[in-house]
Formats: structure tokens, C-alpha cells, sequence
């Protein structure tokens, strides 16, 4: 029986329904061992744009605001808690437009330039080379460059690569001795390139390909440091340009990159980050769900090209994009965050958990006070800071990093949401609809053998009790943290910066190795099971 409930914009569609009374039946499959959920899946993006850098990671050792060698003290303390595995630097647009000798040296010598992309403002260079390796290091995460290949050129990328990671008696090595570093850092992930087919160029991919090529040629693998050369690949739907980059460079090529946005518009305004209606809210779900798609089909491309699996999809921009907080400044992408985002990001990393096969890596955009960030800074000299939804979330994934995949069948309730809402103005005649799920799980086997089962309940007003029974597993207790708020656009700022944070969860039972899980409406949930 189909049930159909119209509000607005949106068509409910039972595929899948419970009564109060009765529990969804679901089946974690410990049994059915999957890939190894890779750590840098929870990966961090940091670019030269707003204060994601300057009053964000960076406030130089002589500012008032505590600070560890001129990083900021909370914010690093909140990042070294989050493990954070990989952290993609230094753009984004950004990338290439930098020139990487201006970033090293005195501090006082370093040129100034005009962030083109990101507001005009102005960037003195004081964070470069040293100061993101450095960081790197005392985070114990791996560093990933992005190089210039939209206006730098062969030699100048070629020397970044010497300067970074040759321990050797060569120019670039005896340079950086001079600036103060004596060994060489280990650095793995190098981008040739960013976004090649828009601001990092406007190439078609034959043209990026053969770019690649030639740049890719020059970058030596110096003793003791091994490169993982990274394309710059696809933006969302482009499916042709993975076809091309996999045909013209594959396997010199380690990986290729997906850029994947959320938000709430339709070829309009993207929508405030916490002023949102109903309708945009599970709109923006769905569109956010849609990745699965996404990297299916890119997924295929690469498995029919390559079918040993050598080259990793690299989905290192992804996350919501909302319109920027009124009063902030304009190109600085200064956005607040709400429960939906935390949604936005536990639904993504649902997602990535299925395809590590292929999915080596994952970078949300971004670290600090730009787009989908783990933390707010105050930029009125106070020196506060504020932990987002999204910060709790991958706090709260954490044992995934490494863990086995475990499939997961959960059946669910699929809310509609039809694009007339956002195209009426254009006059659609056939606006069509998006689904979005009201459910969602993933599962794994950590390194320790326990499991961690997380679920996602977005449904505005349904609570769901929910059944899993516990294949190939024998648990003995249940722990875990709940993730919710009153009202789905409740957010922290830093008069209230507890409004949305974990809580201890005591709603999951066992019994006879069923684990029975009260989910609340609009919740996250993660459990550890042993």
C-alpha cells in the first residue's frame, strides 16, 4: 500500500513502513567482511581563503590569543582530539595562484599578493612551506600539496617537490637547511593541480591530461619519500572527464580527485545555513545522498579502465555551501552550522564507508571558519572558539578509521522532495522529485574487534526502534553517543556553544544478540558493541 502525504513541495512515499508498535528489522552483516574503511576518508582541506588560515590554524607567535609556535593553541588541542589523518593544503583555487618561494624565508621578506579568488584580500605569505609541514608533523597527519599547474610551471613545482623532501646535498635541500630545517619532511599526496577544468585553468581534459603528463615527468622521488600522484579530477557529474583522464594518463596517476557540493538551491541562491524550510531541508539531504551515485558512475569508468585497482578516487572537496553569514565578508565563505550539516556529514561518510574499495580518500571543505568547518574562531580579538555539529560527528566516527566495512540492511521510509519548489520561478512544467531516505546506517569491525554501528534518523518527527540482529557476532554490552538538538537549524556560536554536542546514548538494548536501538527524531547515534 502506498501512502502519499503532500506538504508544499514534498510527496511522502512509504517503501518501507513500522507501526509504533513494531521494530524495524535490520541485519548487520559481521559476517561478510568488506574493505578497510582507509583513515584519510576523514581528512581535512585547508585553503589561503577567509580565516581558514590567518585567525583560524594561524596567529603568529606573537599574537595575544594563546597560541603553540604560532598556531592556535584551542583550535590545534580540538584537531589533535579529532585524529585528523590527512589535511589537504593549500588550495582550492588558491593552489594555483601560489607561488610557493614566496612563502618561505624571513618572515619580514616574504612578498605580499592579492588573493584573486577569495575576496582580494591581501596575503603576506607569513604561513607557507614550513609552517603547514610543521603543523602536519605535530598533528601526525599526512600532508597533501596541491601544486601550481594553472600558472606556475614545470621547474618551480619540480624544485617545491626537491625543496620539501630531498635530504641530499641538491640546491632546493641546501636552501631549505639555510631557512632552518635541517631534514627533509615525508610528504605522500601531491595534487598536480587543482580543479583544471575551471579555476585552475579552464581546460578540457585532453589538454590536462597531456599537462599532467609534462608536469608529472619532472617530480623526482627523492630517497626515502615516495610520491602518490594525485589528477585533478571531476566535478560532480562530469563523467566524460574521468573517462578521458583514465584513458590519456592512468596508471601514472596514484589517484584522481571528485569535488562534490551540497546545498539547498536550485540553480539559485544556495540558502542560508540555518534558515531553511522543511522542503529545503530534505531536499538538501537528498542532493547530499546523490554522491552514492556520483561515485558509482565514476567508479565504473575507473573499474573498466583500471581493473587491478591502482588508481584511488579521491573525493577531496566535498561538503554544504551556503550562502555566506550577512555582515561577513564577501568571498571569504564564512558560513555557520547547523544539525543539518552534521546530517549532511554523517550520511557522506555512510556513503564512503561502501566504496573504500575504490574511495581512498576524503576531504571535507573545510577545516576552520570556511564552509562545512569542524571549528569557529572569533575574529574580534577575543580569542573564542566553537566546536560545530560537524566537528561531533567525525568525532564521534572516529573507530571507523581503519576498521573493516560490515554490511548493513536497513529497511527505510523515502520522503519526495519535488523540484517545483525551486524551479516554479523558471516555470518547469515537469520538475520532477528527489528522494531522500529517512534512515541510514554503517557498520564496521574495529581494530580492536568490537563493532561500531552508526545510524542516522532525519525524519523531522519520527522516532524509530529499530531491530539488528547481529550476524556472525556475539555482543555482550552496548555503549554509545547520541548527537541531536530541539530544532533541526539549531547551531553553536559562541554565547552558546553546547546548544548541539554529544550526549551518552542508553537506548540500545541486547538481548539473544538482537541489539534493540530507540532512535529519536533528527538524531545521530553511534554505538560500540563488544
Amino acid at each position: 500500500m502506498k501512502k502519499v502525504i503532500l506538504t508544499t513541495a514534498i510527496a511522502l512515499a512509504v517503501t518501507a513502513t513500522a507501526s509504533a508498535a513494531d521494530a524495524i528489522k535490520a541485519t548487520v552483516h559481521a559476517d561478510q567482511a568488506g574493505a578497510k574503511i582507509n583513515r584519510e576518508i576523514y581528512g581535512q582541506f585547508s585553503e589561503h581563503l577567509g580565516t581558514c588560515i590567518y585567525g583560524g590554524l594561524w596567529v603568529g607567535e606573537d599574537s595575544k590569543i594563546p597560541n603553540i609556535k604560532g598556531y592556535r593553541k584551542d583550535v590545534f588541542e580540538a584537531l589533535k582530539a579529532l585524529k585528523v589523518p590527512v589535511l589537504r593544503w593549500p588550495g582550492g583555487c588558491f593552489a594555483d595562484d601560489y607561488h610557493w618561494m614566496d612563502g618561505i624565508g624571513p618572515k619580514d621578506q616574504r612578498p605580499s599578493l592579492r588573493n584573486n579568488n577569495w575576496g582580494g584580500t591581501i596575503e603576506d605569505n607569513s604561513f607557507g612551506t614550513h609552517e603547514f609541514l610543521n603543523l602536519c608533523e605535530m598533528l601526525d597527519c599526512e600532508p597533501y600539496i596541491s601544486g601550481n599547474v594553472g600558472s606556475g610551471t614545470v621547474k618551480e613545482m619540480a624544485q617545491w617537490v626537491e625543496y620539501m623532501t630531498s635530504d641530499g646535498d641538491t640546491p632546493m635541500a641546501r636552501l631549505r637547511r639555510q631557512n632552518g630545517r635541517d631534514k627533509a619532511w615525508h610528504v605522500k599526496y601531491f595534487g598536480i593541480g587543482n580543479e583544471a577544468w575551471g579555476c585552475g585553468g579552464n581546460m578540457t581534459p585532453e589538454y590536462y591530461s597531456d599537462e599532467f603528463r609534462k608536469f608529472n615527468t619532472y617530480l623526482r622521488d627523492y630517497t626515502g619519500n615516495k610520491l602518490y600522484r594525485i589528477g585533478s579530477g571531476a566535478s560532480d557529474y562530469d563523467y566524460n572527464w574521468t573517462e578521458v583522464l583514465m584513458e590519456k594518463i592512468g596508471n601514472r596517476m596514484q589517484g584522481v580527485s571528485l569535488h562534490y557540493y551540497t546545498c539547498s538551491g536550485w540553480d539559485g541562491p544556495k540558502g542560508s545555513a540555518t534558515k531553511f524550510t522543511n522542503d529545503q531541508y530534505y531536499w538538501a539531504l537528498g542532493k547530499c545522498l546523490e554522491i552514492e551515485d556520483v561515485i558509482k558512475r565514476h567508479k565504473a569508468i575507473m573499474d573498466e579502465k583500471d581493473p587491478k585497482n591502482t588508481v584511488g578516487l579521491l573525493v577531496d572537496e566535498w561538503g554544504t555551501w551556503w550562502d555566506e553569514e550577512p555582515g561577513t565578508i564577501s568571498g571569504h565563505l564564512y558560513q555557520q552550522n547547523a544539525l543539518r550539516d552534521a546530517f549532511v556529514a554523517s550520511l557522506s561518510l555512510n556513503v564512503f564507508h561502501k566504496y573504500t574499495d575504490r574511495v581512498k580518500m576524503a576531504n571535507i571543505a573545510q577545516i576552520v571558519n570556511v564552509l562545512q568547518s569542524m571549528i569557529l574562531t572569533d575574529q574580534e580579538g577575543t580569542g573564542h572558539m566553537v566546536l560545530t555539529p560537524t566537528y561531533h560527528v567525525f568525532k564521534m566516527y572516529t573507530p571507523f578509521q581503519e576498521a573493516t566495512y560490515l554490511p548493513v540492511d536497513l529497511p527505510t521510509e523515502t520522503i519526495q522532495v519535488s523540484k517545483a519548489y525551486f524551479k516554479e520561478k523558471e516555470g518547469a512544467k515537469d520538475a520532477g522529485y528527489r528522494p531522500c531516505p529517512m534512515l541510514s546506517a554503517s557498520a564496521a569491525k574495529t581494530v580492536d574487534g568490537s563493532l561500531v554501528l552508526a545510524i542516522t534518523n532525519v525524519s523531522l518527527d519520527k522516532a524509530q526502534t529499530i531491530d539488528f540482529s547481529l550476524e556472525g557476532y556475539q555482543a555482550k554490552s552496548v555503549s554509545g553517543e547520541i548527537l541531536t538538538s530541539k530544532k533541526v537549524d539549531d547551531f553553536n556560536d559562541f554565547q552558546h556553544p553546547e546548544v548541539v554536542s554529544p550526549k551518552a546514548f542508553n537506548d540500545a538494548k541486547l538481548k539473544n544478540n538482537v541489539l534493540t536501538v530507540q532512535v529519536p527524531a533528527k538524531s545521530i547515534v553511534v554505538l560500540n558493541i563488544k
